[in-house]
């Protein structure tokens, strides 16, 4: 029973991926935020398409 102690105390396998945890999650923390402006850049521009095409279509011919 003490050996198992003593292995649990030296075993650092758990405290690295820990770390890898914290990372990742820091990682995606950075990558919402700067994606979220993103996002609405390319929203916004979807829509000035959308209405342009929908103005296009309802738009009168040119004629002489």
């Amino acid at each position: 029973m003490l050996e198992v102690l003593k292995r649990l105390v030296r075993d650092e396998e758990g405290q690295g991926m820990a770390e890898y945890g914290l990372i990742l999650a820091l990682i995606s923390i950075v990558v919402i935020i700067a994606l979220t402006p993103m996002g609405e850049a390319i929203r916004d521009k979807m829509q000035a398409v959308s209405t342009a095409i929908t103005n296009a279509g309802t738009a009168a011919p040119a004629g002489p």
